[in-house]
């Protein structure tokens, strides 16, 4: 199957954004646009809505720590979105799809615990799983049609690693270093994550 054939998970713009629209991380009433998100969900084809902003596509989007060390990733060229490409991020997460609906849990719990399995290999157990906020940023055409659920997962272990190494490169840095590695990745979530989370938490 081809990635615009894939269906993925979004919510009507007109209904999420129903109260007003914001920019950057919202860290208020998320129980609220959890629920809206329970409740009005559909799948559609991933190539219809990609340039579609009537859609937010929803994003699971991890921040992992261990102790001060955060991991963050590099898009190589042979990564599948070419619009990220060279860009860092700091969140692991992707799509959410039918398959995650699974008897019993949530499918926002079910889609984000299975897109970290795929994307990476952590050899340890979670100390914290927290929500942090919803992320909105229309800066860019990639961005302007999903919509970031920003959790943190706190690790109890630095093992680590990118399972795609042909298309992504994987580190843990510390807190400082991460702002020299994003630099160069204006209108991206990952600066709104850090200016709005990360950097509130260097002390």
């Amino acid at each position: 199957m081809s990635k615009d054939d894939e269906l993925v998970l979004v919510v009507p713009a007109d209904i999420i954004f129903e109260k007003g629209r914001w920019q950057g991380l919202k860290t208020d009433n998320l129980d609220y646009y959890l629920d809206i998100i329970n409740n009005n969900y559909q799948f559609k084809r991933r190539g219809n809505v990609e340039e579609d902003p009537s859609f937010q596509q929803i994003i699971p989007y991890i921040v992992f720590n261990f102790k001060d060390k955060y991991f963050i990733y590099k898009y190589l060229e042979s990564a599948g979105e070419k619009r990220l490409v060279d860009s860092y991020q700091v969140g692991v997460g992707g799509h959410i799809n039918p398959v995650d609906v699974n008897g019993g849990q949530n499918i926002l719990e079910a889609g984000m615990m299975r897109e970290w399995s795929e994307e990476v290999d952590f050899k340890g157990n979670f100390l914290e799983k927290k929500l942090i906020g919803i992320l909105n940023d229309d800066s860019r055409p990639v961005e302007s049609v999903h919509l970031g659920l920003v959790y943190n997962f706190v690790g109890n272990s630095p093992e680590i690693s990118i399972k795609e190494t042909d298309k992504m490169k994987g580190e843990l840095v510390g807190l400082k270093d991460i702002e020299g590695h994003i630099k160069g990745t204006p209108g991206a979530w990952v600066q709104v994550v850090y200016k709005e989370y990360l950097s509130k938490l260097i002390k």
